[in-house]
This record gives C-alpha cells, structure tokens and sequence, in this order.
C-alpha cells in the first residue's frame, strides 16, 4: 500500500522499476512515475493518504481474424498501454470510480438488478461485475478507486474490457485474498458487458487482457474454452497500430455478413457454424457448393479453414521464439483477410484507407508483417516493425495519417494485476 513518502521515493524504488520495464518497456520510468504520482495526489485529496495501485493493459488481435464467431481459434495479446487505479476500501458497501476526464460512478452494493437505462454506461460495468461474483459465491465490498488510463480509443484495443477486469481484480486483492482464477474474472467482465451493459460480445477481449501475453483461445466449445497463456519473446519487434480513418457507423451489414456467408456454407453441410463442417467435405463439395452459395461466401469459408490452421502455427512461433516463422503466418493472415475474407474494401468506399495502410506499410523499410487489425473495412491496420527502424516507419505513417492516429506499443506478459 502506497502513502506519501512511498509515492514521494517511487523513481527509485527498484520494484517499481523492474515493474515499469515489464509492464512498459523500456525508457519509461520516468513519465510513469510522474504518472502514478499523479493520480495518487487526486486518490489522496479525496479518499485518504493511503492506496494500493492496480494496472488493467489494453489487448491487441494477433491473429484468428472473423474465426471466433464461428468456433474458430483466436491469437490476441495484452499490450503496454493501461488504466491504472489508486484504490482505498472503505466499509460502507458502495464502489466509487472516479476516472480523470468522466464523472464519477458510485455504485450501491444492495441495488445489483439490472437496468436498461444504464446501457453503455460504466457504473453498468461495475455493477454486472459485482453481480456476477455475488451469483458465484464470491466476496464484494465497497471502495473508492481513482483511475487514469492512456489505452488509446479509436484503436480497437478494448478500453471497456480493460475497466472491467480491473474491477475483478480490484475485488479480487481486497475481499478475495487474490485466489480469483484469471479465466473467472475474464467470464465475470464478460457477463458485466454482454448482460449489464448492453453490448454482445465474444470472450476474446477479456480474456486477453486478464491472461497477459499472448492468448491462445480455442472456441469450439463456447462453454469449454481452451485458453492458454504464452510469453511473447521478439524483443526486437516493435507494434505499431495505425488507426487509417474511415467511418464504422453504416458497415454494420458488411460486419454481420462475413459470419452469415460462413454460417451459410455451414448450412449446405448441416451445420450451424463452420467449426462443425470437415475441411476435406467442404473443398470436395465445391461443385454443388458453388451453385448454392455465392463464391464470396466460399472463399470466406476458405480464409475461415486456413486461419485456423495460421493460428496453432502462430502460437507455435511464439512458444518456440522463432520470429521469421511468426511474421509469415502474420503477412499470411493479412492475406487472407484481404483477398478471400475481403474485410479491407468496404463496399462503395473509394477512400480505401486500410489498403492504402497496408500498401504503404509494405513499402518502408523495417515492417516485417502487417495486417487488418480487428473487424476491418476501416479503421486500424497493426505493423511488427524491427526495433531499429521503427522510428522511420512511424514518421511516415504519421505524415499520412496524423500524429494522434499512430500508436507504438509492445505485448505485456502480465496481464491486470496489483502493482503494490
């Protein structure tokens, strides 16, 4: 627990040190001890002197593109941008959050139902997060927590995941002595979001961020996940996500598309996702099949069958340190995203922001790899840039694209987790 002379010495504080290289990198000591700092002195004019820190990383998709809505495996990773809280438990049963920038959330403990009108708003993640561990039989309590993150918006790196698990494991440390299993707490964010706030969605993202490093999920049993943590080892591989520009707001249809055309192939096989369809009984049913479904929807298939595949051999890569064999199974996922799932064009756009991302990523010196990040059609491309050339590659992407829209960051191998 932090108090004044704690925060007053932290700079050189060797734990702190050795924390801040591993959950940032190098070279940043300096802004993150400021930066805790700073959001002690807001914790401690408020709520008192004393405060435990926790940090929630943000999460990138390494690999697995549109394969999870249809059973498929997934490669994605907590990354080195994060919301970090100065946390005080207090004995009165509500949650406050108090994050720079919003208004604060208080949350009562006695009043966990559900209400609609609280949909996309953060005191509906906090209460579905406590909901979930009262209906388990886990132990809640109230506290005060302020918070700021630098887990940049636009990006597609799942701010409101990184929120939720850092609530679970803030429960976790205070009334749970820290025996909260890391998938628990990525099922408990999941519910607060799908359930409290509103908004379906896969267990991709929390689970990255809870698991830390790089995780490997296998989605045929949506029930029994196979999840798996692994270290990211590529030292010298720098991340650089670029948000491209575009507008999301009418690809809506081409998003829900993408799993229709595959559920659809599944359909002739009768199936209900791709999972459950053979590879072998797909490609020698290609001459009835391409009467019955369009070709768009065979070679999203096609990408579907390959990505899976990518992903074992991805992970396989990073377990074994191999950075060649990596980067090719990342140049051939973007691909197969670009050609077969077709997820970079969007229909009547002639702005083509993420083909010209990736073109131009293609022609500078230094990029290894470079793919759609995420749902595609606009938005975010990711670069594995060498270390040494990296400053070169972000200049020009910043001249295309603005300074605000390129992001450096780095895969975290710890995921959301006390700091001290």
């Amino acid at each position: 627990m932090a108090d004044k002379k704690f925060i007053a010495e932290l700079a050189n504080n060797e734990d702190f040190q050795a924390k801040v290289k591993r959950f940032y990198g190098e070279g940043k000591l300096a802004y993150q001890a400021d930066r805790y700092k700073q959001i002690y002195d807001m914790h401690c004019a408020k709520y008192g002197e004393n405060g435990i820190f926790f940090s929630s990383p943000g999460r990138i998709e390494v690999c697995g593109n549109h394969t999870d809505h249809n059973n498929g495996k997934v490669l994605c990773a907590s990354i080195t941008v994060d919301t970090i809280a100065c946390v005080t438990p207090t004995s009165d049963n509500k949650v406050i959050v108090d994050s720079v920038g919003f208004t604060p959330v208080c949350v009562d403990l006695d009043n966990l139902y559900i209400d609609e009108k609280e949909y996309g708003n953060s005191s509906a993640l906090v209460k579905g997060v406590c909901a979930y561990f009262k209906q388990n039989g886990l132990k809640i309590g109230g506290f005060c927590a302020t918070t700021t993150s630098d887990v940049f918006r636009g990006a597609g790196v799942s701010s409101s995941a990184c929120f939720e698990v850092l609530i679970c494991e803030i429960l976790n440390d205070l009334f749970n002595g820290g025996t909260i299993d890391k998938v628990t707490k990525a099922k408990a964010s999941h519910y607060a979001e799908s359930v409290y706030f509103g908004k379906p969605c896969g267990l991709l993202d929390q689970s990255a961020i809870a698991l830390g490093g790089i995780s490997y999920i296998d989605f045929k049993s949506t029930k029994n996940l196979k999840i798996q943590s692994i270290d990211w080892n590529f030292e010298d591989l720098n991340i650089v996500l670029t948000n491209t520009g575009g507008d999301h707001c009418d690809l809506t249809n081409q998003y829900a598309d993408i799993r229709l055309e595959m559920e659809a192939v599944a359909k002739q096989f009768g199936a209900k996702k791709l999972r459950k369809v053979k590879e072998e009984d797909f490609y020698a049913a290609l001459p009835e099949l391409q009467n019955k479904v369009s070709g768009r929807a065979i070679l999203r298939a096609m990408h579907f069958f390959d990505e899976n595949k990518r992903v074992d051999s991805c992970a396989k890569a990073v377990k074994n340190g191999n950075e060649k064999k990596f980067c090719q199974a990342i140049n051939e996922s973007g691909q197969s995203s670009y050609l077969m799932l077709q997820n970079c064009y969007p229909l009547g756009d002639t702005a083509q922001r993420i083909p010209l991302g990736i073109n131009l990523s293609k022609k500078i010196d230094g990029v290894k790899a470079v793919r759609v990040h995420g749902g595609g059609f606009a938005g975010t491309i990711i670069a594995y840039v060498d270390k040494a050339k990296c400053d070169g590659y972000v200049n020009v992407m910043k001249s295309v694209f603005g300074d605000d829209n390129v992001f450096v960051i780095g895969v975290r191998n710890d995921g959301t987790c006390r700091v001290f």
